[in-house]
């Protein structure tokens, strides 16, 4: 049985493709003043093997694409149209905890969107002594 096994390994047929990419959903933030840019753009990444649709929104300097394709390609792609682009930035303001903080705020951003980033925890000790200072306790006063 061992040698069996042994001559099917070679009588097998294996695939020599690379592993399938996923349906994703990729979003870039990309400036464009005018219709030209917008369809520079359009035009870049709808060729793109894998590429199910391209929606373009020129007010908020956003471009995703949906279908089979790598993120890093379509962005290198767009940027080769000499456009600036990074992938999209911001989140929805409603699921961030407190979004006035200094790090997440961005006047850039377009209306109801702010800054994804990660913002640091305070340890309890750390929390302490910073509420000592706070505005937030009605002692801080005395001890300043």
């Amino acid at each position: 049985m061992g040698a069996l096994h042994y001559l099917s390994t070679f009588c097998t047929v294996s695939s020599t493709r690379g592993k399938t990419k996923s349906m994703q959903k990729v979003e870039i933030k990309v400036k464009m003043d005018c219709d030209g840019c917008e369809r520079r753009v359009k035009n870049a990444v709808k060729h793109m093997k894998g590429v199910k649709s391209v929606e373009v929104n020129r007010k908020q300097s956003q471009v995703t694409v949906s279908g089979y394709v790598d993120p890093n390609k379509v962005l290198k792609r767009v940027k080769d149209t000499g456009k600036r682009a990074e992938f999209w930035p911001y989140i929805p303001y409603n699921i961030v905890h407190n979004p006035h903080l200094s790090q997440l705020y961005d006047k850039r951003a377009p209306a109801g969107f702010v800054r994804n980033v990660t913002v640091p925890v305070l340890n309890p000790t750390e929390e302490r002594i910073s509420y000592l200072f706070s505005d937030d306790n009605p002692n801080a006063c005395s001890i300043m």
